[in-house]
């Protein structure tokens, strides 16, 4: 439409619509639809009107160049008493602004940019930045879990106190036990902290966590307790502990899991405790050490970090993924093994079981399931059993059909892990070229733990 400012201006809007005269105020974006105005409203949500139904309209301020939206702060102006954080971005919402002129949301991830978009940092810690990627963390393989331990090998020899992954929420958590057994599987310790956030909701919505997250992260990166690394803090997780602003959760990195898709509060601990809340207000920023996590560093001996390089990744090997129920097919499973996989976990229900026996007489494919993951394992395929129910352990022990699967050779007997640590932990053993059936039996950084969840 002729005669409207450009956008990224602010204006206020007068419209006819159904219910009457109403005024929008905000900033004008692309349109969503042609023939359609759309704007951003102050609480950072879009709206769209025909433009039929404009009646008159008001400049209230012109758009802003994007290169002038904020006065960049020198990198070498930060407070140099203050401990160095070196953010890794991979991808994902945070810390991104919106580009008025196109309406797209533009990731800042250089140190420059971070400080004029969260000006907060400035006060917690000197900031650098490394840019992995801009991936959606679906796409993320093994072959970037490799990176990002090179990226945080090199940030702690660069003398780096923390670091900070930021990353798309919905691998996260995978990437931070594959983080964490890469540093601690062998019994280490990386030599400072190493904590993944990201974002729940973009920063252009109001409702945005990216903000308050990313300043919580930093903090704990900067000021938060040495990891043991044996403890489930070699990596942590962090974001909203709450639907509310004003706390983030410290979560084990190799305990935490996505269990909702969309509220901020999206993580949490399976079968393991929080470690610690980060409190973000305008008084300031603190931690508080939960009582259990606190008590275990006093107690537990610290691992060494001196010298300490991390494992890698095995990008040859390849780990499929199965989910037990009633459409779990021998077929399937000879398919994995004639594939070249080294190793199939199997989400198992209940406690840990499979489709193999055919009580009724009128189901002979769970005969031929037991049939082909038996061949399976005598070729050679490592099978493991992970617990679909989520939290709660993995225990063949309690009814026949679960002795009758470790008879055949299944592993995951024991294990409280989240289905992703065990896939990852599965990874990282076989890379090791170690004993997998003993890995999957003992605790390596905190990914077994014993408290059960109800």
């Amino acid at each position: 439409m002729t005669g409207l400012p450009e956008q990224g201006s602010l204006v206020r809007l007068k419209l006819r619509t159904w219910a009457g005269e109403i005024e929008e105020q905000g900033i004008l974006l692309p349109p969503a639809a042609p023939g359609h105005l759309t704007m951003k409203l102050v609480n950072g949500y879009n709206i769209s009107h025909p433009e039929s139904s404009l009646i008159s309209f008001e400049l209230i301020s012109e758009s802003t160049p994007p290169d002038s939206e904020d006065e960049a702060t020198d990198s070498d102006s930060q407070d140099s008493n203050l401990p160095l954080v070196r953010i890794l971005h991979t991808g994902g919402t945070i810390a991104s602004k919106v580009d008025y002129a196109t309406g797209a949301v533009v990731a800042r991830f250089e140190p420059e940019e971070l400080l004029a978009a969260i000006p907060e940092l400035a006060a917690v810690a000197r900031i650098e930045a490394v840019k992995l990627g801009n991936m959606w963390s679906d796409d993320i393989r093994p072959q970037h879990w490799n990176a990002m331990l090179a990226a945080s090998a090199e940030a702690f020899a660069d003398g780096a106190a923390g670091v900070v992954v930021t990353h798309g929420t919905d691998t996260l958590a995978v990437s931070a036990t594959a983080l964490a057994f890469g540093w601690a599987g062998e019994g280490g310790c990386p030599p400072g902290r190493i904590v993944f956030t990201g974002s729940q909701r973009s920063s252009d919505r109001g409702s945005s966590d990216a903000g308050e997250n990313l300043i919580a992260a930093v903090h704990w990166a900067a000021h938060g307790p040495a990891p043991n690394g044996g403890l489930g803090d070699a990596t942590v997780v962090m974001l909203h502990a709450g639907a509310d602003d004003g706390t983030v959760a410290v979560l084990p990195g190799c305990s935490a899991r996505k269990l909702h898709s969309s509220r901020r509060d999206a993580f949490k601990s399976v079968n393991a405790g929080v470690l610690a809340q980060v409190q973000v207000s305008r008084e300031g920023i603190n931690h508080t050490l939960m009582p259990e996590y606190e008590a275990a560093l006093k107690s537990t001996p610290q691992r060494g970090s001196s010298g300490v390089e991390p494992t890698n990744y095995d990008g040859s090997i390849r780990v499929a993924q199965l989910i037990s129920g009633a459409h779990l097919h021998g077929d399937l499973i000879t398919a994995v093994a004639d594939a070249g996989y080294r190793a199939l976990v199997i989400h198992g229900t209940g406690l840990g079981h499979l489709p193999i026996e055919n009580a009724n007489g009128d189901a002979p494919e769970n005969e031929a399931l037991e049939a082909a993951i038996s061949a399976a394992i005598s070729g050679g395929l490592k099978i493991v059993i992970a617990n679909q129910c989520i939290n709660g352990a993995v225990n063949m022990n309690v009814y026949s059909k679960g002795r009758r699967q470790q008879e055949i050779g299944l592993l995951g007997h024991g294990g409280t892990s989240t289905p992703e640590a065990v896939l990852v932990k599965t990874h990282w053993s076989l890379s090791q070229r170690r004993d997998l059936a003993a890995d999957l039996e003992s605790n390596l950084v905190g990914e077994n733990p014993d408290r059960i969840s109800s």
